[in-house]
């Protein structure tokens, strides 16, 4: 059977779950465009306009599974292993192909494959072209390997169309990380680690038309070519639109004009992977950006430009010991730092940490909907995997206090009214994050 014309579904990871959102999430998470990937968005973007594509989030939307679908894409992580493989069967069932791609399927190809009629490998964006092709003529492959950009074929442009209230846009500029840090997934996937970086004619041009004010960088990082980011700062100058961004502490730190440039862009903060205060515990997991020594200097460049700092912390390292967390708490307060994320190291398969761990046996579960960075799944070093998690809870129960919480926000009302609504949502984001992780903790 040759397929010209082809209905096709694609299911992002958001809606890996038989749980819909209630309406204040819903309402909440649809307004700031909070989503774990735009890689949905970017597969629906460059698919041939004569094919008939929908998007379900599936916490938004049932899906009907009596749907004559001809395709069916699932993009997924290894935490939505359990839903995506439940959604592919289903369909396969009813004698519909589905093809699956994302972090966890090009990691465990061979076990995706089970649930699958193809898998794409890497970003599973240009080699779904390919794939489509195949289709057409009925000559499908079980594997595709990862297509790398280049000038003639690029990242393509984010296709963003969210039910309700969107206040917040998203645009992807560059893509991939060389810096491959043991417990990261996205640079460790096929592809990953080579850095390719959109024309910025594109970037500013899909920046001009978001219909949003605010919009959100999905970068994994923008200082990972400073050039090229301070060209993209100068060209969108005017068009008056106030956005975050992901950088490194090393160019944030050194780079006065790069972060001076980013205010004068419409930055109003800055997400920073500072990860740990042990320099130890980052040049065992080759963060080669991070030096403690340079934290408080990247924290001050970005505040005296009127712009908040976000941070991110893991903890579970082989370095680390249960005083870790207090040592974390008062750093934290100590840098000024307006949030931040506290996360529970995970070793997600296809990274060098899960290889590592499992071959010392140290692995817990293989239970991937417990892959979410608030379980932990695996045996710490030097504390117990109740001290781990005990402590990552205690840390958001002290940092997210309402005192604590009031402090930050009252502070950022001095950099304007931008940065300031970022701290608040993020600050109300901690609050929920310490919710699950009780909910968690229950269980």
């Amino acid at each position: 059977m040759v397929y010209n014309l082809m209905k096709i579904l694609i299911v992002e990871n958001v809606g890996m779950s038989d749980k819909r959102y209630d309406f204040f999430e819903k309402t909440y998470l649809t307004m700031f465009s909070i989503l774990p990937t735009l890689y949905a968005r970017h597969i629906a973007a460059i698919t041939p306009k004569h094919h008939s594509v929908e998007i379900i989030n599936e916490r938004y939307k049932k899906i009907d599974f009596s749907q004559n679908y001809d395709i069916v894409h699932i993009n997924f992580t290894t935490s939505n292993a359990p839903r995506a493989y439940q959604i592919a069967d289903s369909f396969r069932a009813n004698g519909i192909k589905v093809v699956l791609s994302g972090l966890h399927a090009s990691a465990i190809p061979e076990e995706a494959k089970e649930h699958a009629d193809s898998i794409l490998l890497g970003y599973g964006e240009l080699n779904w072209l390919d794939f489509l092709k195949d289709c057409e003529q009925d000559t499908i492959k079980p594997l595709y390997d990862n297509v790398p950009y280049s000038d003639k074929i690029g990242l393509p442009p984010t296709n963003i169309d969210l039910p309700g209230l969107v206040l917040t846009g998203a645009v992807e500029a560059t893509r991939g990380c060389p810096y491959r840090c043991e417990f990261c997934r996205e640079t460790n996937v096929a592809g990953g680690s080579k850095f390719y970086a959109r024309p910025i004619s594109d970037v500013v041009d899909e920046i001009e038309s978001l219909p949003q004010k605010a919009f959100t960088f999905y970068d994994t990082s923008l200082t990972i070519d400073p050039i090229y980011t301070k060209k993209l700062f100068n060209n969108i100058k005017g068009l008056k639109k106030r956005f975050s961004c992901n950088g490194n502490v090393d160019i944030l730190a050194r780079d006065k004009n790069l972060v001076s440039l980013s205010k004068q862009a419409g930055c109003v903060s800055w997400l920073v992977g500072f990860e740990s205060f042990n320099q130890s515990t980052l040049d065992g997991v080759s963060k080669r950006t991070n030096i403690v020594q340079e934290y408080q200097k990247a924290v001050d460049n970005i505040h005296d430009n009127d712009m908040v700092v976000i941070g991110c912390f893991m903890f579970g390292f082989d370095t680390d010991t249960p005083n870790v967390f207090d040592d974390t708490f008062l750093m934290v307060n100590e840098l000024g730092i307006d949030a931040a994320d506290f996360l529970v190291l995970t070793p997600f398969p296809g990274t060098p940490l899960f290889d590592k761990l499992k071959k010392q046996d140290r692995i817990l579960t293989f239970d991937w909907g417990k892959y979410n960075m608030k379980n932990v799944v695996f045996e710490p070093k030097n504390m117990s995997s109740k001290e781990l998690f005990d402590g990552v809870i205690n840390l958001y129960k002290r940092y997210y206090s309402f005192n604590h919480s009031l402090k930050r926000s009252l502070r950022s009302m001095g950099y304007g009214m931008y940065p300031f609504s970022i701290v608040l949502e993020r600050n109300f984001m901690g609050y929920l994050n310490k919710r699950k992780l009780k909910k968690i903790n229950k269980n």
